[in-house]
């Protein structure tokens, strides 16, 4: 179990403007992901070191969109004026998040630009919708290239500050009261209004940069 990537809904000038905003403060270059067809939405990705990245993810006028709650969360938040969306942790066998949580995965994919398909489940988007400074978790197929994949980097996540209840998102996640995560940093404080991630920091070449 491992913290995976994060997750940047775009702001009212699309994915692609938002991420190169995000891009140019972090000095990384922003990567066409591609459409993930069962959710109704597209990303950006901006790569990170030690398998992780920055997803910056837009809606798209698609009847998946309305269906799928992803697209739906996706929506709502870019509505909103867009910004932070959530956190991903990657697991080796989803199955135990499926037995523990009582919900079943769903499968995604999308085809990047260069043809390559990557495939995935996912778990958890409803208690993103219901509570969002809870994580969704991902497992990825194991044939296929991880997203950071697409770019060099030096950029590397750093820490999240999270407006919640650390008891609460350890019970979700399924680790114990003193479990303490590698090489990321969390900082929790009390919501004055919706939890859910409010920043995070990255350590680049020029210092820490907090978007």
């Amino acid at each position: 179990m491992r913290i995976d990537h994060v997750v940047y809904a775009a702001e009212n000038d699309g994915a692609r403007a938002t991420a190169e905003r995000l891009a140019e403060q972090l000095g990384v270059e922003a990567v066409d992901g591609g459409v993930h067809p069962r959710f109704g939405t597209r990303n950006v990705i901006l790569p990170l070191l030690g398998d992780r990245y920055l997803e910056v993810v837009e809606v798209l006028d698609h009847p998946a969109s309305d269906k799928a709650p992803f697209g739906q969360v996706v929506r709502a938040r870019s509505e909103a004026g867009g910004g932070w969306l959530g956190w991903v942790v990657a697991v080796e066998d989803i199955s135990e998040q499926e037995q523990r949580l009582g919900r079943e995965a769903v499968a995604g994919n999308r085809h990047r630009p260069d043809g390559v398909e990557l495939r995935w489940k996912q778990l958890g988007i409803k208690g993103l919708q219901s509570d969002p400074q809870l994580p969704f978790f991902v497992e990825w197929d194991a044939d296929v290239p991880h997203p950071s994949s697409v770019g060099a980097t030096q950029v590397a996540l750093k820490s999240l500050e999270i407006a919640g209840d650390p008891m609460r998102v350890r019970e979700w996640v399924g680790v114990d009261h003193d479990f303490v995560p590698e090489g990321i940093g969390f900082n929790f404080i009390a919501p004055k209004g919706t939890p859910g991630l409010m920043s995070v920091t990255f350590e680049t070449p020029n210092g820490p940069v907090t978007l």
